[in-house]
């Protein structure tokens, strides 16, 4: 992506749009390690009054859009999307979203809109690790075969593997001519590393205690 962290509103940056606000302490920490802020300031996260809030907030240096209700970060980035093009702009759009929230019509809404316009500088990036709040996605609300039906709605799809980092750098590098908006539906597991994490519905909401977190940053490679 184009950006200045010393200049986070540059009109040439590209826009980064976070759909599944509840993942936003990754977005913090990265913003963090680009220079948008101390890292000394991600200690605020949740504490009251704390710009760093537990969905991803506007507030914060960096960060476009506020989320946290589901289904309304890829129509905004598609408004970006169209915003750049009717301007005659070459910044890009990316919008990352979660696999439960495709339940929303308003993405699918999006989908069409952007494969009518064509636009082309809009890339989505669909965390598919198969779980949602309470259940599974299959479970909760079917939405196979997704990447045909992607397709059918006028994007370009790839799939990727959602933890190798070199994958999605080649994925998200390559260049596609075929003036489609792109979506890259990036297979993930919930927990990935903690064993007993992975694949459990139950640390979507829960917070470990003190000895679990020791296990996990254990697993992970991390003194306690």
């Amino acid at each position: 992506m184009a950006y200045d962290s010393s200049d986070p509103s540059s009109p040439q940056r590209d826009r980064f749009i976070l759909s599944k606000g509840h993942a936003c302490v990754a977005v913090y920490a990265v913003l963090a390690l680009r220079g948008f802020f101390p890292k000394k300031s991600l200690e605020e996260y949740g504490a009251d009054f704390s710009m760093f809030m537990n969905h991803i907030s506007h507030h914060v240096p960096g960060v476009e859009f506020s989320t946290g209700s589901l289904g309304h970060g890829l129509p905004f980035a598609v408004g970006k999307a169209l915003a750049c093009r009717m301007r005659g702009e070459k910044w890009r759009v990316y919008a990352v979203l979660s696999d439960g929230e495709l339940d929303e019509g308003s993405n699918w809404e999006a989908f069409m809109f952007a494969a009518h316009h064509h636009l082309d500088r809009l890339t989505a990036i669909i965390d598919y690790n198969r779980l949602q709040s309470l259940g599974s996605v299959q479970d909760t609300l079917e939405i196979e075969p997704l990447a045909k039906k992607l397709h059918a709605f006028g994007w370009s799809v790839i799939e990727v593997d959602g933890h190798d980092h070199q994958a999605l750098i080649e994925t998200l590098s390559h260049s596609d001519e075929s003036k489609r908006p792109r979506a890259v539906i990036a297979h993930t597991t919930k927990g990935k590393g903690v064993g007993f994490m992975e694949n459990e519905v139950l640390w979507h909401y829960r917070n470990p205690s003190d000895e679990e977190l020791a296990v996990a940053l254990s697993e992970l490679g991390f003194d306690a």
